[in-house]
């Protein structure tokens, strides 16, 4: 295959950090490029440099064997590179057509002219499989649905080399399946496609060759017969990982947690009641819709309860009230970390000292000395990756931002630690660092309740599992029934052999 793109040591640095470290690499035309890594290996400084978001402070880009420098996106896309970002850019109050030509309409005689920038659109919505309307509104379509539209507006600026970050992060398996579906078209009509992703299965299945990066510089290369789960996870890690999921069963104590009848606002018609014990994990699953979200955050208090009482060690809280909640024991770790679980134009330090600040507090004043004690703490004792404490959090890998949320919660102690997909967007040795931790936490007693859509984390990790299906649990299942069969014939509304609920 003809070499397309190729990246020949390239360099970049930020204050404090050396994101890049002669970095080497080639784009063939008509190929699906995977390039994995942990956070902070690289992988989305290099794709800025790509996309034209950032410059290197050396190194060359060749783009059909001629020297290239990108000063901007605009000089990027005119060139033939696209990047569609894992959130996506669409403009939620103009309808697709004005999407996918934003800032490069068709105009005749000085007006935009509609008509052909519709029909143009529709091609284009066509050639992705989207048979939708072009004057719905971006904003009335599911994230698959989206994900699409962006693909669509890629290939009106003739794109012939696709970056997609983390494209599967919020779709469903169907949805997932047409992108699967629509890579291998794009693939045979000659664009190129550089993959970046953590689901290693998603990677083995699609890549026809994997290029890893570590700590900024390449860690290996695989081509399609040497592809494997191991050979992956040995490139990233630099090590071999005997034990991926650590989980033991831990002495159960009291009930730490009891729902009883919980009404979640909007799934009205089933009250859900459960139990978690002291040094139990226990795993929620379910397909997307299910309510499992919408459960954690009314027991966390973010959303409204229409009805039902919840006990953390035999006391009731008033529902509705975050912080009397947390004061109860309940801590939750969000699912959309950026935007529910970190202050990210703030300090590591200020993220992780927030919630037990009055903990450390004298008569109203701020104990700061205190703070970047049990800050430092756990830095170290989570291994989270910072240049100092007041580092701003938003620079920070998808890993390490996750750690801090979860060290902002362990300070205040918690009775009950609740996860919604623990490991999204999380690379695999930061993975297995927050399953040693959940580990942890229930040897100490606390009660674990996470959330998660990835069925080996459920399968590995979980005492029990609860199954929900359109708002009600459907089913339960402790660990010796435990089966993706099983739990999938419950997540579909089915009937196992195991105790429903």
């Amino acid at each position: 295959m003809v070499a397309r793109l190729q990246i020949i040591d390239v360099t970049k640095s930020f204050p404090g950090v050396k994101a890049l470290r002669g970095v080497s690499m080639e784009v063939r035309e008509g190929e699906v490029l995977a390039v994995i890594g942990e956070n902070g290996a690289g992988k989305s400084t290099l794709m800025k440099i790509l996309a034209g978001v950032q410059g290197p402070d050396s190194g060359q880009l060749l783009w059909d064997g001629k020297p290239v420098a990108f000063r901007n996106t605009a000089e990027s896309q005119q060139c033939g590179i696209s990047l569609i970002h894992q959130e996506l850019n669409l403009a939620g109050n103009l309808n697709l057509a004005a999407n996918i030509f934003l800032g490069r309409e068709p105009h005749r005689l000085g007006w935009i002219d509609q008509g052909k920038m519709h029909r143009e659109a529709a091609a284009y919505l066509e050639q992705v499989g989207l048979k939708v309307p072009t004057k719905t509104l971006a904003g009335d379509l599911s994230i698959g649905q989206q994900q699409q539209v962006e693909i669509a507006k890629a290939l009106s600026c003739d794109a012939r080399v696709l970056i997609m970050d983390e494209p599967t992060s919020s779709l469903s398996s169907g949805e997932a399946e047409k992108l699967f579906e629509l890579i291998q078209q794009l693939r045979k009509q000659g664009v190129s496609i550089v993959y970046i992703s953590h689901r290693l299965g998603e990677v083995g299945r699609l890549a026809d060759r994997v290029e890893v990066l570590r700590d900024g510089a390449n860690a290996g290369r695989l081509e399609k017969n040497e592809i494997s789960h191991q050979a992956m996870v040995r490139l990233m890690v630099g090590r071999e990982l005997s034990q991926y999921f650590p989980h033991q069963e831990h002495p159960q104590t009291e009930v730490r947690l009891k729902v009883e009848d919980l009404v979640v606002a909007g799934k009205t018609a089933h009250p859900v009641s459960f139990e978690v014990r002291g040094g139990e994990i226990v795993g929620m699953a379910g397909l997307v819709g299910a309510g499992r979200t919408e459960v954690v955050e009314t027991l966390l208090g973010i959303r409204p309860a229409l009805g039902g009482r919840v006990f953390v060690d035999g006391k009731s809280y008033p529902l509705g009230s975050p912080k009397q909640a947390i004061q109860a024991g309940l801590a939750l770790v969000p699912e959309d970390r950026r935007h529910q679980g970190l202050m990210t134009a703030m300090s590591v330090e200020d993220n992780l000292v927030v919630v037990s600040l009055e903990s450390r507090s004298r008569l109203g004043w701020i104990d700061r000395k205190g703070d970047r004690q049990a800050a430092q703490s756990q830095v170290d004792s989570l291994k989270i990756k910072t240049p100092h404490l007041q580092q701003t959090a938003a620079y920070l890998s998808g890993g390490n931002q996750q750690k801090i949320v979860l060290g902002k919660w362990i300070l205040n102690e918690p009775k009950v630690l609740m996860l919604d997909e623990p490991t999204r967007g999380v690379d695999i040795g930061a993975k297995q660092e927050i399953y040693m931790l959940m580990e942890k936490l229930a040897a100490a007693g606390v009660a674990i309740l996470f959330v998660s859509s990835e069925m080996e984390e459920i399968l590995g990790m979980a005492d029990r599992v609860l199954v929900m299906h359109e708002g009600r649990i459907s089913g339960e299942l402790p660990r010796s029934q435990l089966s993706e069969e099983a739990i999938m014939e419950l997540a579909v509304g089915g009937v196992t052999a195991a105790t429903t609920g």
